[in-house]
């Protein structure tokens, strides 16, 4: 990460920080010393941040266990303890080859108002700004706006897209788009899909249709599912995550909007409980501040 994307992260942490870090600091002068009493304050700290119940839990019983190897009962030390955990908790899941030699099938799915088709556009970016060719595919055939969002974005950063008239099937629009990526032999293809259907197909079985369709025609290309999330939701980001997760198959999340909210701690908890790795960060809506997620950056801005 350049300095400029860690000073932004630090900046788009603030809340966070202002939720976890000073009420940390402030039990630690408190207490003065490694506690049953600190431990709860610890636990409330930890929730308050949007860490969740599950995963607030593990951090607790992981600190009291290098706490006792330590055998230490100093304060201080407390922080320093919560970085390594943390850290390692992040790094555990290794996330998707996204810059594989293979040409890609990015299937990118969300509840609308995450960010979706902002983030395809940065997507697209970042990989034309590594010499791949690309291609759009507007599958969200539900909502117009979605369509020509995307048609403005490929406009923009000279990117063809492959689209259908508003309300039809999404399954043919993405057989015509990995058919023409496949044809014109193209780098990355980047589907859109639908977020909220506007009719009474069920969104999942309509998603699972157009994953099987680019799974079907794949050829030679890598099919992976991103899913986006809204970190201002917070714990409720969880239950969207294991719905398309248990639909598709999720094999990286895309955070956004980590900017606006205080509940950055869901990072966290998107990794211990559903065991999905983060693989791009949304702070802002310039397309440099879509950036690939490093563990360790991220504690450490946290803590900054």
């Amino acid at each position: 990460m350049t300095d400029g994307f860690v000073s932004r992260l630090k900046a788009s942490l603030t809340k966070t920080r202002q939720r976890f870090l000073a009420p940390l600091e402030e039990a630690m002068l408190f207490h003065k010393k490694i506690s049953p009493e600190f431990y709860e304050e610890l636990e409330e700290i930890l929730i308050a941040s949007d860490v969740g119940y599950k995963t607030t839990s593990l951090l607790l019983d992981k600190l009291k266990e290098k706490v006792k190897t330590e055998k230490t009962d100093q304060i201080n030390e407390i922080k320093g303890y919560l970085r390594e955990i943390m850290t390692a908790l992040l790094s555990v899941l290794s996330p998707p080859d996204l810059d594989t030699d293979l040409p890609l099938a990015l299937l990118v799915v969300g509840v609308n108002g995450v960010g979706k088709t902002t983030s395809i556009a940065k997507l697209a970016e970042y990989y034309k700004g590594k010499d791949k060719s690309c291609l759009l595919v507007a599958g969200d055939t539900f909502r117009a706006a979605a369509i020509d969002q995307l048609r403005v974005w490929g406009q923009r950063l000279g990117i063809d897209l492959i689209h259908h008239q508003e309300g039809a099937d999404p399954g043919a629009v993405a057989f015509d788009g990995i058919s023409a990526a496949n044809a014109r032999k193209v780098d990355v293809a980047i589907f859109d899909t639908a977020g909220r259907l506007h009719t009474k197909v069920n969104l999942m079985t309509e998603l699972e249709k157009v994953h099987r369709v680019v799974s079907q025609n794949l050829g030679e290309r890598r099919l992976l599912n991103l899913l986006v999330l809204d970190a201002t939701t917070g714990q409720n980001a969880l239950s969207q995550a294991r719905a398309f997760h248990e639909a598709v198959g999720i094999d990286g999340i895309i955070l956004t909007k980590l900017d606006g909210t205080a509940k950055g701690g869901i990072v966290l908890a998107i990794a211990a409980e559903l065991g999905l790795p983060i693989v791009w960060l949304g702070i802002g809506e310039q397309s440099e501040d879509l950036r690939r997620f490093d563990p360790d950056e991220f504690v450490k801005a946290l803590f900054a």
